[in-house]
């Protein structure tokens, strides 16, 4: 059972199979007449997010995604992209869909639309979301993270029979059956 959820897309199975996944964003702002309402899947890192008078309005890092709708590379970005998700579906809260959270989408190509980075002059390909899927926001803990169980101030037993957790509090430390050091 675990395997096969594994295995299922994060997005509705109709778009994975219909959508391309492979594509170059300078292909759509250079000739966007030939892909207009062409159904595109794609991720991205989130820039910023905007609530317009015609719904919301994502700027993202367009990240690839493989056959599942899953991030591939999370440092390899293929430029930005605008999504558009109608007022008549509902808003996307600027506090949940958030700077530096990360998105996997379905969406339609409607235009490419002049703007800026900074200073810079871009072209945003624009895209009409049909589903959206924010993935889970990874949370640093506030403890370091040792290997459990933690041994100070020696690995062994055999020198200190006491090994102590993340907090620092003691306990009696199981028998090593592994390899010694030496």
């Amino acid at each position: 059972m675990l395997a096969l959820m594994g295995c299922s897309p994060v997005l509705n199975r109709e778009y994975m199979e219909t959508g391309s996944r492979e594509f170059d964003s300078r292909h759509l702002t250079e000739t966007p007449e030939v892909f207009k309402d062409k159904l595109f899947i794609l991720g991205g890192v989130i820039v910023e997010t905007k609530l317009t008078e015609q719904g919301a309005q994502i700027e993202a890092l367009l990240v690839p995604v493989d056959r599942y709708g899953y991030l591939k590379y999370a440092n390899r970005y293929g430029g930005r992209f605008i999504a558009l998700y109608p007022k008549s579906r509902g808003i996307l809260d600027p506090l949940i869909y958030k700077k530096g959270r990360e998105i996997s989408l379905a969406g339609e190509f409607v235009e490419s639309r002049p703007g800026k980075i900074d200073q810079m002059e871009y072209k945003f390909p624009v895209f009409e979301i049909k589903q959206i899927y924010l993935w889970e926001e990874l949370v640093e803990s506030r403890w370091p993270s040792y290997p459990y169980p933690y041994f100070y101030p020696y690995a062994y037993p055999a020198w200190n029979p006491w090994c102590y957790d993340a907090w620092g509090r003691p306990y009696p430390c199981p028998p090593y059956w592994g390899p010694y050091p030496w």
